[in-house]
Formats: structure tokens, C-alpha cells, sequence
């Protein structure tokens, strides 16, 4: 057995026990099943934001639950609503992004697997570059997502969805395999689990003309347990760069698929998917 299958393992015995968190309907403060999102706009979200101002429509999909929780800028555990990074990306809008979605596709999927963390540490308009290690933003993260395990929990994955700000310059574009490898490679050392399972989203858009650069870069990470979620295609609103809502609510339910895939045994989905 590989390194990577026990931990996996692990993680699904664990994952499964999760129930354990959760009494009379509702989860506890401190939730079981931790996932840290991290990136730029598309995972901030900016789904339903025209001109700078959210329309305030919350997709069913993205709906609160007692059972998903959200580490606030303060490092409180709140009931998640959206948007979940409304006190972080704070110099900019936020509206829906993928991360409502996925929790709830997992709860959906094992709805006894109990409670979920949501830990929001995105930034929008964010290189790769501001992300490494000694960053103000690299920091953050580190400092959240121990902060969110720090009475109990588990990290059971990086949601990571960033790149759009790499493709205005060729030489970012063509830096970005290394500098995201080691990000991941850092990020995974400062928290101490060397194999944290990472999914990561393949770009649908860019700020510049090197898109094609960053994507191939993100398809072709070669890091084990780094799974790629493939944005391409998934509509865009009028600015050509940040996803609608909907796609937001299909980009969840695609990271909670590619999460699901990588437990060892196949747990029991009830989709809404058509």
C-alpha cells in the first residue's frame, strides 16, 4: 500500500465518523470536516456582482445549513452564508463563489458524514507570486487554517482556484507550473501534512492573453494528490473573467465530485445533478 492510499484511507474512516460532531439537527462550533479556499476573484466569488454591486440572489444550491460552518475574519466559527468572504476580499464586492456549493453537494452526498468548515482566504486580483511563502497572504492562510483546527478537526483538503492575474505577463505565465508547485509544496510544510489533498480549478478566463500558458501549467501539476477541476467553458458574466452564479453552483458540485472520487470506497450521492 502507497503512502498517499493510507492516508486516503484514513481520511475516509474519519470522514465517515463525522457524525460523532453533531447532535439534535445541529453541528458544534467546531466542525469536523475542515476545507480551506484559497485563490483570487473566482473563489472569493463574484457571481451575481455587475458594476461592482451583488444582486443578492442565493442559489438553492448555496443555501445555509446548521451543518456548515465558516471561520470568520475574527477566527469564530459562524453559520456560513453567503458570501463567505465578505470579511476577507474586503477591498472588493463579493457575491456567490463555489464554496456553498461544494459543502452542500457533500453533505448531500453523506449526509451522516457531519459537520463541514469552510475557511475563506482568497483575494481577488492576486498573482501567484503574492502567494509564497513568507507572504502577508501565505501567512493568512497558515494562520486561519490552524486556527480552524485548533479545537478539533480535520484539514481534509485546499480548494485552491487562482491564476487569472498570471496570464497578463508571459514570464508569470511561464514561471507558473514552479511557483505553484512549490506554493503547494510550502503550504502542505507549514501545516504539516505533507500529502493534503489539493483540488485545484483549471481557469475558464484571464486578465490576459496567456491563458492557455497558465491552464496547461494547472492540467499538468506534477504533485501527487493534486486533482485539476476543469472551469473551461462554465459561463462567464458580461466582464469575460469572473463566473455567474450558476457556474459557481456547477463549479461546487464538480469540486465535491472530484473530492468524493479520491475516497478510497465510493459513498452513496443522492444529485440533483440532471
Amino acid at each position: 500500500m502507497t503512502i498517499e492510499f493510507l492516508f486516503l484511507l484514513s481520511a475516509y474512516v474519519s470522514f465517515m465518523s463525522g457524525n460523532a460532531q453533531a447532535t439534535d439537527g445541529y453541528a458544534t462550533d467546531s466542525p469536523k470536516n475542515v476545507f480551506i479556499l484559497a485563490g483570487q476573484s473566482n473563489m472569493a466569488g463574484r457571481g451575481g456582482v455587475i458594476d461592482g454591486i451583488w444582486d443578492g440572489i442565493i442559489p438553492p444550491e448555496c443555501k445555509s445549513n446548521p451543518f456548515i460552518r465558516r471561520l470568520s475574519a475574527n477566527l469564530s466559527w459562524e453559520e456560513a452564508t453567503e458570501p463567505l468572504h465578505r470579511d476577507i476580499d474586503v477591498n472588493k464586492t463579493c457575491g456567490i463563489g463555489p464554496g456553498m456549493a461544494f459543502a452542500n453537494s457533500v453533505l448531500q452526498g453523506d449526509p451522516s458524514s457531519g459537520s463541514i468548515g469552510l475557511v475563506p482566504c482568497a483575494v481577488g486580483g492576486t498573482n501567484i507570486s503574492q502567494w509564497a511563502r513568507g507572504t502577508d497572504l501565505y501567512n493568512q492562510l497558515i494562520r486561519r487554517a490552524r486556527a480552524a483546527v485548533q479545537s478539533g478537526g480535520i484539514i481534509r483538503a485546499l480548494l485552491w482556484y487562482q491564476g487569472e492575474s498570471d496570464t497578463v505577463s508571459f514570464e508569470d505565465a511561464r514561471r507558473y507550473k514552479s511557483n505553484l508547485q512549490r506554493f503547494l509544496t510550502d503550504v502542505r510544510s507549514g501545516l504539516q501534512s505533507p500529502i493534503l489533498p489539493v483540488f485545484q480549478v483549471a481557469l475558464a478566463s484571464g486578465e490576459g492573453p496567456y491563458v492557455e500558458i497558465v491552464r496547461q501549467a494547472q492540467l499538468g501539476t506534477e504533485l501527487p494528490n493534486v486533482r485539476c477541476v476543469d472551469a473551461k467553458g462554465l459561463e462567464l458574466q458580461p466582464d469575460n473573467l469572473h463566473l455567474t452564479a450558476q457556474a459557481q453552483v456547477q463549479l461546487g458540485e464538480m469540486l465535491a465530485d472530484a473530492f468524493f472520487q479520491t475516497l478510497p470506497y465510493p459513498l452513496p450521492r443522492n444529485s440533483t445533478k440532471a
